[in-house]
């Protein structure tokens, strides 16, 4: 059939499905399952003008435009179940957001008695190779380090030999991949070690290319942060480990951390590779109210681009969500004094 008559019944299906939905919200799942049968290079048309349910909606979508790229957001504000999500449902590059999933994976090996975190395992160092050489880059044996300290490298630092060797230790990518089957997460696949990741990547530009290898929802991995931060899957000890090590990461200073206000806690973990950028967490406010959010920027031009579109999207989730808030709170207020009259 001719492109240009395959283009118009897409828009016109495009238009309808718009219409019906209603929502930004709705409208970008629509997208997304557009893109996942027909490729980033056909993306549903935008001659349709989409409504927005707030105010705080429609600034996220704009912040979120991946003119020059594909933009993922996914939060969810943990007190009420309110969603936000821009392409949520498309997948993105996990790049090194995936090493929380990996020291779960191991963490529930020692809920079960299998594993100990003062069991010792060997630094696994890439040693240089070409690309594509081989099915996996050849690494070789450094320095014994616990689990602990393993686990500590690889979330607060983003080592990547730290966590090939918490990798080697639970199994591989398979052990981790029925980990995140087993905890419900659908959208999640884990397919090579990060000394492979790290020396084939480049092959596909995640701004205009869908690689499903060692990739994730931005759904699925707010999914993932909010079920451990609320101990659905392990012991509140490893719970800790976990949350303790994200809230005291030192990468990505300029991303989610980038520009919240002093008095906000936040537990996180970025990924980085070519032509995207990564952070994933949880941000909660000096009022205990927690938002678990997921941001995977591609494109934009450089890294500093992609940090700071991070930031200003993680800002504008939270204050949109604390003036929500606010707004129940003064809401509840009035109702109550109401009745008392």
């Amino acid at each position: 059939m001719d492109r240009t008559v395959i283009g118009r019944i897409v828009a016109s299906l495009a238009l309808a499905f718009a219409m019906l939905l209603g929502t930004a919200a709705q409208a970008q799942e629509f997208e997304s399952a557009f893109d996942s049968a027909f490729g980033t290079e056909m993306r549903a048309p935008r001659d349709y003008s989409p409504s927005y349910s707030s105010n705080f909606e429609m600034q996220i979508a704009q912040l979120a435009d991946g003119g020059q790229g594909r933009i993922g957001v996914y939060a969810v504000d943990l007190a009420t179940g309110q969603t936000v999500s821009v392409l949520g449902d498309q997948r993105f590059p996990m790049a090194s957001t995936s090493k929380i999933a990996i020291a779960a994976t191991y963490l529930e090996m020692v809920d079960r008695g299998q594993r100990s975190l003062t069991s010792e395992y060997p630094l696994l160092w890439a040693v240089r190779s070409q690309r594509f050489s081989s099915a996996a880059a050849p690494v070789r044996e450094g320095e014994y380090m616990t689990a602990l300290q393993l686990i500590d490298l690889s979330l607060t630092r983003s080592s990547n030999p730290a966590t090939d060797a918490l990798l080697a230790a639970v199994g591989g990518p398979a052990a981790v991949n029925d980990w995140a089957r087993r905890a419900g997460l659908a959208n999640f696949s884990l397919n090579r070690d990060i000394a492979t990741l790290v020396r084939d990547d480049g092959e596909f530009d995640p701004a205009v290319h869908i690689d499903v290898r060692d990739s994730a929802t931005p759904a699925t991995m707010v999914q993932l942060v909010s079920g451990i931060y609320q101990g659905r899957w392990l012991s509140a000890d490893s719970r800790a480990v976990i949350i303790d090590a994200m809230e005291r990461c030192r990468t990505g200073a300029h991303r989610i951390r980038g520009l919240m206000p002093e008095d906000v806690t936040v537990a996180h973990k970025t990924g980085s590779l070519n032509n995207t950028s990564s952070d994933i967490g949880i941000i909660t406010g000096p009022d205990g109210r927690s938002i678990a959010l997921a941001i995977y920027i591609t494109g934009q031009g450089s890294r500093p681009n992609r940090e700071a579109r991070i930031a200003s999207i993680a800002r504008a989730i939270y204050d949109g969500y604390a003036a929500q808030a606010a707004n129940r709170s003064f809401a509840n207020a009035n109702y109550s004094s109401a009745l008392t009259r």
